[in-house]
């Protein structure tokens, strides 16, 4: 970073258009303060600015073009950046195409012929965020298999990744993972009520050979029932020394309580049973001796 005697300072950052990037304050103007950005240097408008900035500090902002095609930064964070699948609601629709929230003053643009079927106000959508290669503009699509990664996907049973809910399909509902694949979660091991645009934690069940990720939204094999033994007896702790739930209870009350299958449940009382920590009665289990947690 050099400083000259106009007081401007001279940086090459690597400006990343569409997405936040840490630029360098380089003077004031009236209307507002201008950033590094390479060949062309980014006005920070003076609604953007917070109090205290300076020349020579240094600023997150998001970086997108103007309607005149000129660089902007912007103290405002968008709910997704130009590579993200995102869940996004449509703010207004006009005859070139529907305009969606994401969290900027702009509002991000999906031409029709990126929407699957015409968006309607209101109603929320998964896209894909992209520039366009012709405008280099930020516009979305909602024909997001395109955008999925075609590389076989590097993981192994038991990988923890995030996921973005997709849609309901005959088998369960589809997922985008860690923001690049598609997954399927399957109906028998869904135990809570899911919906499009959830952001959730999942574990990979196994990648095939076709490279479709088949997910579980909990632990697998006797490592589960083992941290899930824990859980339940610090539950029963905490608790009195009862809980109402046994071989019986509802696979979905079981999950709206402690996020496992019924399946891992009944292993983990089997286990503390074994252990002879817990005695299993008609109306629940009951923890033997309540100690005290350390």
């Amino acid at each position: 970073m050099i400083q000259d005697s106009t007081n401007q300072i001279s940086t090459t950052p690597r400006l990343q258009l569409g997405r936040t990037n840490t630029l360098t304050v380089l003077r004031r103007a009236e209307q507002g303060f201008y950033l590094s950005g390479g060949p062309e240097d980014i006005l920070l408008p003076n609604k953007y600015v917070p109090e205290g900035l300076e020349i020579g500090d240094e600023i997150e902002v998001f970086v997108y073009l103007d309607h005149e095609e000129r660089l902007i930064a912007t103290t405002e964070k968008p709910f997704a950046q130009v590579g993200d699948f995102a869940w996004l609601q449509v703010a207004w629709v006009n005859q070139f195409g529907a305009f969606l929230e994401w969290g900027l003053t702009k509002d991000l643009f999906v031409p029709f012929r990126e929407q699957k079927m015409k968006m309607v106000k209101g109603k929320s959508y998964l896209v894909h965020i992209h520039l366009d290669p012709e405008t280099y503009r930020i516009m979305a699509s909602a024909k997001v298999e395109r955008y999925l990664s075609t590389d076989y996907p590097p993981y192994h049973g038991g990988d923890v990744v995030d996921i973005l809910i997709w849609q309901k399909t005959d088998l369960g509902f589809k997922a985008i993972v860690d923001n690049r694949f598609a997954g399927l979660l399957f109906d028998d091991e869904i135990f809570r009520q899911l919906y499009s645009g959830d952001h959730l934690t999942a574990y990979v069940k196994q990648v095939r050979p076709d490279g479709k990720i088949d997910l579980s939204l909990q632990k697998k094999g006797q490592k589960a029932v083992v941290d899930f033994s824990d859980v339940l007896l610090q539950h029963l702790q905490m608790n009195g020394g009862m809980a109402a739930l046994g071989d019986k209870s509802p696979a979905e009350e079981i999950y709206a309580i402690f996020g496992v299958s019924k399946k891992v449940f009944k292993k983990a009382v089997g286990d503390l049973y074994k252990r002879h920590l817990i005695a299993i009665e008609p109306n629940g289990i009951r923890l033997i001796s309540v100690e005290p947690l350390p």
